[in-house]
């Protein structure tokens, strides 16, 4: 069955499964979070979850990130190398926030020379929520701006769920986030999870397919406007994927995708000019001295495909909460 064949049974089922959802995350789910050296360590139950790591990289990161089978759900290079994973793009760094052109520094490729760095500057754990607070260094170690991000960590009926919240801040004068392609809220996934292989570049086996909230599939996602985008996969017997949701409240929702299908997958409000071929500069969003724009974003690790997930109606639950 196609998923145009599909969209109003999922409209009114996703309906009924909300409050069933909402229910859900707050299940009985237990979260612990312990900081040490560089990093926050997060498990469900017991089990590993996740580490956010903010020491040892141009930026944070978080890594690895286990779904609910056990299975890794994001690449390890350049962290680790393992059979089957491209040593490509090694600034994609499993989950990370970051954008290539902020007030004219590069953030997103992690050049030695002209890149700048996201250095944290504090953190606190709250029960399953991680805040930080964070500065963004130009190479001369000069602050370009600030942010503060929280992150909430659970489960629902369909996997396990990381929320990310970033608020953007102009602390040191008027930021603009450019228009480039090369940004923003990015995760690059397991290999098994990639649309096409690659095997110049270690990549020998791909078996992923996508889809995003309008419809679109496979690599045709990429540039295009939509609520969410997922990524499924079978791997090591079970079918997972990894679904990413754009809130409604964020600036210029729907967001544009860069989404390949090397298994790169960012959330970027910024991108117009390449996305769309507009003019260059559209896409810039200037956020004067003082001020601050929020973005939140949901990570759903979940078994089955797009489908038995029910993806349509996680984010509609995603998209009523606070």
């Amino acid at each position: 069955m196609c998923y145009r064949q599909t969209k109003l049974w999922h409209r009114i089922a996703a309906a009924a499964l909300v409050l069933a959802v909402v229910a859900g995350f707050a299940s009985a789910a237990e979260v612990t979070i312990t900081q040490t050296d560089g990093k926050a360590v997060v498990r469900i139950d017991g089990q590993p979850f996740t580490e956010y790591v903010f020491e040892g990289y141009a930026k944070p990161i978080f890594y690895p990130v286990i779904g609910p089978t056990g299975v890794g759900m994001t690449r390890n290079y350049p962290m680790k190398e393992v059979d089957n994973e491209a040593h490509d793009h090694p600034h994609q760094k499993s989950i990370w926030y970051t954008h290539d052109d902020v007030n004219g520094v590069q953030f997103w490729l992690e050049h030695p020379e002209r890149a700048g760095r996201i250095v944290q500057r504090d953190m606190q754990i709250e029960g399953n929520r991680i805040r930080t607070r964070d500065e963004w260094l130009a190479p001369d170690g000069s602050v370009v701006c600030s942010d503060a991000r929280v992150f909430e960590f659970g489960t629902t009926p369909a996997g396990r769920y990381l929320d990310f919240r970033i608020t953007l801040e102009a602390s040191h004068g008027e930021v603009v986030f450019g228009d480039t392609k090369e940004g923003t809220m990015g995760l690059r996934t397991h290999p098994l999870l990639r649309l096409q292989a690659d095997p110049k570049r270690g990549n020998h086996t791909a078996r992923g397919q996508a889809v995003n909230s309008e419809g679109i599939e496979g690599k045709d996602v990429w540039g295009k406007r939509a609520k969410w985008v997922d990524y499924w996969a079978p791997i090591e017997g079970e079918t997972v994927g990894i679904a990413i949701f754009d809130h409604p409240t964020n600036p210029r929702h729907p967001t544009w995708w860069h989404a390949r299908t090397y298994g790169l997958v960012a959330a970027n409000p910024f991108g117009i000019h390449d996305f769309e071929n507009k003019p260059e500069g559209t896409g810039d969003m200037k956020i004067p001295a003082g001020e601050s724009v929020t973005f939140r974003y949901r990570f759903l690790f979940h078994r089955g495909d797009f489908r038995e997930a029910n993806v349509a109606g996680e984010y509609e639950a995603f998209a009523q909460s606070d």
